[in-house]
């Protein structure tokens, strides 16, 4: 009976096994490269994932692209243009600061000044009303 159940979990779970991607590069730096590269790309589809961990059709082809761009010999930096150009700075965990990304970058700024607002006007509002109560107890 527990073979039977080794059987049949063997056989169901075989469809789940993910394809495991292997590139092979003439040296171990661009092996490095191509991982520090892989995780530094964000995949379009996926949007929070970067390309080394996205099983989209389109995180696997900028892995192909990313390995053969290392092979034929590109700088890091020539890969992520390559990359940004076609799918906008998006695409970049860290995008360069211009006209175009500056609520990236200025954003979470403003959020949080907008937050430390919030909570100096409600510990002003929560004073005045604890004055006006104990004016009124007197």
């Amino acid at each position: 009976m527990i073979r039977w159940l080794l059987l049949l979990t063997l056989v169901l779970a075989a469809p789940l096994q993910a394809a495991i991607d292997i590139y092979q590069f003439d040296t171990t730096d661009q092996q490095d490269r191509f991982h520090r590269l892989t995780e530094e790309l964000r995949c379009p589809k996926c949007q929070n994932q970067s390309i080394a961990d996205s099983d989209a059709q389109i995180a696997r082809d900028m892995r192909d692209r990313t390995a053969s761009m290392i092979r034929e010999g590109h700088s890091d930096q020539e890969v992520v243009d390559f990359f940004v150009t076609r799918y906008g700075d998006f695409v970049s965990y860290r995008p360069p600061v211009n006209e175009r990304t500056a609520i990236l970058w200025m954003g979470p700024l403003g959020l949080m000044l907008i937050g430390v607002l919030a909570i100096v006007m409600l510990v002003r509002r929560a004073s005045r009303s604890a004055e006006l109560e104990e004016d009124d107890r007197t």
